[in-house]
């Protein structure tokens, strides 16, 4: 296992519906890391935005921004992170909005996601994933979640003894709302021993709702290590330490007493 990993997160200002402007957008924001970090995320439905198009927009599994994400990785020798819809063959409405972990060689996994919301027009468009998924990259056991799935902390537990490192998740969480957003996140990191790292975007939708980021990476302690608060267009980076949260885990093994 690598004993720190380098994660940088794109409070990215999606722009409304146009997948090659926010594709460029998200390589010009990255190009100066180099080979800087270990695993590179940008918001939920990062092309488009969080659309009532997102299923009329839904790519083929490997189509475009699969391609860009693995041109991504494969430059910054990192794990390229984010959501775009994708069509799926099965099931009535046959597109999701799935989650990529994308490897510097091209080799992927997914994650679909498990809550569509259902106060918009996401859960009569897309299917609702049922798989939850746990993945390794460089040694790290992380677990992927999309928005509307950190509020249910059942579907997010962690095991006895804990089965994953970091909480990574994708996210287009609007700025009303966003005091529920940043307790959230401190509340799955407590209560699962475990870093969050959350990716929200900024600026205002086509439709007029406005975002106001407060990306952030926090410790098994609840702890802000980095964050976006400001509502600005920003990279959100962190080093998260191996050593550190298995010592933190020994000194306090409360995952011992989970229900």
């Amino acid at each position: 296992m690598k004993e720190t990993l380098n994660i940088a997160c794109f409070q990215q200002d999606i722009v409304w519906e146009q997948p090659d402007a926010n594709r460029r957008l998200v390589e010009e924001t990255f190009a100066p890391l180099g080979r800087d970090a270990d695993i590179l995320v940008v918001p939920e439905t990062f092309t488009t935005g969080f659309s009532d198009n997102m299923a009329a927009m839904a790519e083929e599994p490997e189509g475009e921004t699969y391609r860009f994400a693995h041109r991504m990785a494969q430059r910054h020798d990192a794990l390229f992170v984010g959501t775009w819809t994708v069509k799926t063959g099965s099931g009535p409405r046959q597109v999701a909005n799935r989650l990529h972990w994308v490897r510097p060689d091209g080799t992927y996994g997914y994650y679909d996601k498990g809550h569509t919301f259902r106060m918009s027009s996401e859960a009569s468009q897309l299917e609702r994933g049922t798989r939850r998924e746990i993945f390794e990259w460089r040694g790290w056991r992380i677990k992927p979640a999309v928005c509307y799935d950190l509020r249910f902390p059942k579907w997010l537990r962690n095991a006895n003894p804990p089965d994953y490192d970091l909480l990574l998740l994708c996210a287009n969480w609007p700025a009303s709302r966003h005091e529920a957003w940043s307790t959230l996140l401190r509340a799955r990191a407590i209560e699962n021993l475990c870093y969050v790292a959350g990716v929200n975007r900024v600026g205002t939708d086509g439709v007029g709702i406005p975002y106001a980021g407060y990306s952030a990476v926090v410790d098994y302690k609840g702890h802000d290590m980095a964050s976006g608060t400001d509502g600005r267009e920003t990279v959100v980076r962190a080093t998260l330490s191996s050593a550190a949260l298995d010592a933190f885990r020994q000194h306090w093994p409360f995952y011992l007493d989970f229900d």
